[in-house]
């Protein structure tokens, strides 16, 4: 056997460990390049038998051709004349088959070395739509992989498999940063063909990516027993996820949260510490544009529905609360709601000595926050109006947090 034929037959021993492709596709693939190899050497290939083997890489090629007398053979593509195929087999007479193997060294050394490139490149082929197949019906599905180049605008990553998928600049957080042999979590944005190449965005910065965070640590979430009605976000900063529970028994923000925050910490951790504020969902316009505001309380609001604008009035040191740092909280309340919003200072004398809680929202976590309001402690002067042991006993929080929160909230006096 001449080492082109070896090579040939390498090659698709080879085929059968590629990933993704089915044995029968394989198979088809194989046989389709031997037929077109037996068309151009006799002009057709239909009384020919391919049989492969794709568990050893074992390939027959048996031809056919109907005996005839002398002289009245047409078609010596089909036919084989008496006096011609008694030199090869004696026991033959008219009407008969003659069957004969044909090896592939007939083909010739081109034919071979031409039979091996149309091979390769149909199972890339095949390869290449398999993998677009593969997660063109996982679009939205969280993926994990590694990161195997960082270029200035995207990031190539790789899944388990070792397929490509690319982290363009504007989908990753401004707080990533990532390494060679770093592993990512992200979800599949877009898929789509180029030029025959599959192409494969994966996001951190799309909403969809947090409501599947979401999903995995909250179970009710999974099981459909809270509904996540809508999300918003700036990546990095600030997120409001408005939920919703069919289950009267189910508080929603609270089984979100989860004690002392277990739930909620390992997705703020996830995306660089944004500041995930969770709300429940009403259809009240008024009451969801106050709590879409959280944390900052408002005094009165006024909508026009015609025109989907809200004027909110606040106490003045509500303000500031309400527009957030670079104003991502009123931008985020907006679009949570669909409502333009317009804050006003409401006049009324001022309180100075004493400073709401709210206010401190940038240094100590809302799930923190809504403990101390949950005992009644709205103001600073408030907790710090009882001791430490005190606060232990009340609250859910670890004394370490409580510490850290009084400090905070003393300085402010000092």
């Amino acid at each position: 056997m001449s080492t082109t034929t070896i090579n040939l037959i390498d090659s698709f021993q080879e085929f059968k460990d590629f990933k993704n492709i089915d044995r029968p596709t394989v198979i088809s693939v194989l046989e389709e390049v031997f037929r077109s190899m037996l068309r151009k050497k006799y002009g057709t290939d239909e009384n020919c038998d391919v049989i492969v083997n794709p568990d050893n890489g074992d390939l027959e090629i048996w031809r056919t051709r109907k005996v005839m007398e002398d002289g009245f053979s047409e078609d010596d593509d089909l036919e084989i004349e008496l006096a011609e195929v008694s030199k090869l087999d004696s026991t033959l007479e008219v009407g008969d088959d003659y069957i004969e193997q044909i090896t592939l060294e007939s083909f010739g050394r081109r034919a071979i070395l031409a039979a091996r490139q149309t091979l390769v490149s149909k199972v890339l082929e095949l390869e290449k739509d398999e993998i677009f197949k593969k997660y063109k019906d996982r679009v939205g599905e969280i993926v994990t992989g590694e990161v195997y180049q960082v270029w200035k605008k995207e990031t190539l990553v790789l899944d388990d498999e070792g397929n490509e998928l690319l982290m363009p600049k504007t989908e990753q957080i401004p707080a990533d940063y990532y390494k060679k042999g770093d592993s990512v979590r992200a979800v599949i944005s877009k898929v789509e063909m180029i030029n025959a190449n599959p192409k494969i965005i994966i996001s951190r910065t799309a909403p969809e990516f947090l409501q599947r965070l979401f999903e995995q640590e909250v179970p009710e979430i999974f099981d459909g027993l809270i509904t996540i009605k809508k999300i918003v976000r700036e990546p990095g900063e600030r997120a409001k996820v408005a939920v919703e529970s069919y289950d009267d028994r189910i508080d929603p923000v609270g089984a979100c949260v989860g004690m002392k925050g277990s739930r909620i910490h390992g997705i703020v951790r996830e995306l660089k510490n944004e500041n995930i504020d969770v709300i429940n969902f009403t259809n009240n316009t008024s009451l969801y544009i106050t709590r879409a505001l959280s944390p900052a309380k408002i005094t009165s609001i006024k909508l026009d529905d015609d025109t989907k604008h809200a004027s909110v009035y606040l106490k003045p040191d509500q303000v500031s609360l309400a527009i957030g740092r670079g104003g991502h909280n009123i931008k985020l309340a907006g679009k949570l709601t669909g409502y333009e919003i317009d804050v006003y200072r409401e006049a009324g004398e001022e309180n100075d000595e004493d400073v709401d809680l709210e206010e401190f929202s940038d240094e100590i976590d809302s799930w923190i926050i809504d403990e101390l309001k949950a005992i009644g402690c709205d103001t600073a002067k408030s907790v710090l109006a009882l001791t430490v042991e005190d606060l232990v006993k009340r609250t859910d929080l670890e004394e370490e947090t409580i510490k850290e929160v009084v400090q905070i909230l003393k300085s402010e006096f000092e």
